[in-house]
């Protein structure tokens, strides 16, 4: 390996530094089961990020409009609690939120099911934390999506 291969795989990350030495991890979903592309496949971060934008947009104009009167910082207070709610009650009764159907996305449990009440509970408050959703595992799940034995898949 010369030096630019070296810088190459510092840049890329470890996991195309392991692809270009010969290991196959497959597709995003392959460990779960789930399809490589199409419906029931694992959502991509694109979609999933676009649905999270138009959700929170929805709580902060639900804060805006009707508990503050206008903005300020208890708008935002009042909107991740909103967002909670809104997750909560969303995705363990129909299994997506607004802003997950407007982008073709459902929440189901590992199994395939509907996630159970205390898993939709934990599965928000990590996601309201924020924290567990930026660490990712090899299929694009959230830690939160793990702790709470969930996947996000396409319609």
């Amino acid at each position: 390996m010369d030096n630019r291969e070296a810088m190459g795989s510092w840049l890329s990350g470890p996991r195309e530094a392991l692809e270009n030495a010969g290991a196959d991890f497959g597709y995003r979903g392959e460990q779960l089961g789930l399809p490589e592309s199409g419906p029931g496949s694992i959502a991509r971060p694109g979609r999933r990020i676009g649905a999270l934008a138009v959700d929170w947009a929805l709580c902060l104009l639900i804060a805006y409009g009707l508990v503050t009167h206008g903005y300020d910082q208890a708008t935002s207070n009042w909107a991740l609690l909103i967002f909670f709610v809104l997750g909560v009650l969303t995705v363990g009764t129909i299994g997506c939120t607004p802003g997950k159907r407007l982008f073709g996305l459902r929440v189901v449990s590992e199994a395939g099911g509907r996630l159970g009440a205390g898993r939709v509970v934990v599965r928000t408050a990590l996601l309201c934390v924020a924290i567990p959703a930026l660490i990712w595992d090899r299929d694009g799940r959230g830690l939160h999506d793990r702790l709470a034995r969930s996947v996000e898949v396409r319609i």
